[in-house]
């Protein structure tokens, strides 16, 4: 069992154009299925922090990618910090992708996690990826579709 950390990893441009995929881009604020203010490729918040609300103005599609790429640094961050163990880039993007999606709260509390330190060849780990598809105790096609991807990333090439 390898317990060494790599340090300093980024998601890749296709990691990135993944999240876009899931999240689809909206130029005007709208509510998330967690029934949250949202805006761009799942943003919740601008780069100056202020939270986005529903009275806000459009962004661009270019805005939305900046945005997106600052806000993906907290969550790289934040993966880094709760492994133990090294995964390859792959893995990072699809457990990036995640915690974007379901914030690092979950992540870090997450089955999915422990499995990943125990074990990151673990083939339990599609499984508990898969079982996060709700929100607001809904199942949601999009979350399975994204879960499904995020799954098959994480395994491939290993």
């Amino acid at each position: 069992m390898n317990f060494k950390k790599q340090k300093n990893m980024k998601t890749s441009i296709s990691g990135l154009e993944m999240i876009k995929k899931h999240e689809g881009f909206r130029a005007k604020p709208y509510l998330c299925p967690a029934n949250v203010p949202t805006i761009g490729y799942g943003a919740t918040y601008y780069l100056n922090g202020t939270n986005v609300s529903m009275t806000d103005g459009s962004i661009s599609k270019s805005q939305a990618t900046d945005l997106l790429k600052k806000m993906v640094e907290r969550y790289e961050q934040g993966v880094e910090r709760y492994l133990q163990v090294e995964v390859n880039q792959n893995q990072f993007d699809a457990l990036v992708s995640f915690a974007y999606n379901l914030g690092l709260g979950a992540f870090k509390s997450s089955t999915l996690l422990k499995k990943i330190n125990v074990d990151p060849c673990d083939p339990d780990i599609a499984y508990q990826f898969k079982r996060w598809v709700r929100a607001n105790g809904i199942k949601l096609e999009g979350l399975v579709r994204r879960r499904d991807e995020e799954a098959k990333l994480y395994f491939k090439n290993l």
